[in-house]
């Protein structure tokens, strides 16, 4: 079974947004946990996240995945900045209890002009002190293109962060197509040496979930461009490959393509009928 879904707006409830999912006929989703650009966020209505919850389990969905807020910087140079990140990561983790076992994804951060070291540092320290053991949830290092002084661009920086992290059992690696390709992995000609090189480096058994995007920008850019699937230069036939690899074809695949819901509809549709 393909687990496939988009990202959706939390905003009118937690059911209300699942409900939205089975109209594009996904089976999977990825929300905001708050505004995108950071800020407070709605107060937890337990009955809502149950109603969620039950429609997860009667329709066969996969783990949905929950986003951090892009202006989090867990390894910027000003201490303020990195106490925000602490403080709203650890609120959001408290607060995917209430949808126990799923994903909670975000970006490792940009050590802006300290140097790599400085910043896998004060990302590994972070995360230390916001994962408990009790909790369900697996955190996820997106994998990113490497735009500036971002921090997780090759697999080896990923690697490094995991394993200074003393809860490494909470912890997995998000896979985004567009990212992987703009850093320079490429995914089009040699996706199984790519997959082989992540296994090596990082393990496969801590890749969750795939963000199946195309890309603006061409091969090796280090830009962050997402396009509609079979618009960019990645193309529809070495998405349809990853999709279909034996070694992601179980993940679920999110869509974070510049759309709107119809839009997502129509690509849902597209890759149930491209996967074998």
């Amino acid at each position: 079974m393909m687990f496939i879904g988009c990202h959706l707006s939390v905003s009118k409830g937690y059911e209300a947004m699942g409900k939205e999912a089975l109209k594009l006929d996904a089976n999977t989703l990825q929300f905001f946990t708050r505004n995108p650009r950071g800020g407070k966020a709605k107060d937890i209505d337990p009955k809502d996240c149950e109603a969620l919850l039950n429609l997860m389990k009667e329709n066969n969905f996969s783990k949905i995945v929950a986003h951090a807020p892009y202006t989090l910087n867990p390894c910027a140079s000003d201490e303020r900045t990195r106490v925000f990140a602490l403080e709203v990561m650890s609120d959001d983790l408290n607060r995917m209890e209430y949808l126990p076992h799923n994903l909670y994804n975000f970006h490792p951060g940009s050590h802006v002009k300290q140097g790599v070291n400085v910043g896998i540092d004060y990302t590994i320290s972070l995360l230390n002190k916001i994962l408990k053991p009790e909790q369900t949830t697996i955190v996820l290092l997106e994998t990113m293109a490497g735009k500036g002084t971002e921090i997780g661009k090759t697999f080896e920086e990923l690697r490094r962060i995991l394993e200074g992290v003393n809860l490494i059992e909470k912890m997995g690696v998000c896979f985004d197509t567009c990212h992987v390709y703009a850093a320079g992995y490429d995914i089009v000609n040699d996706l199984d040496g790519v997959l082989e090189e992540f296994d090596k480096i990082i393990g496969l058994n801590k890749l969750y979930v795939i963000h199946l995007n195309d890309s603006k920008n061409p091969f090796g850019s280090h830009k962050d461009r997402h396009e509609k699937i079979g618009k960019g230069s990645i193309g529809i036939k070495a998405l349809a490959k990853v999709i279909n690899h034996p070694k992601l074809r179980h993940l679920p695949f999110i869509l974070e393509t510049p759309n709107d819901l119809s839009g997502y509809a129509d690509e849902i549709k597209i890759l149930r009928n491209l996967y074998k």
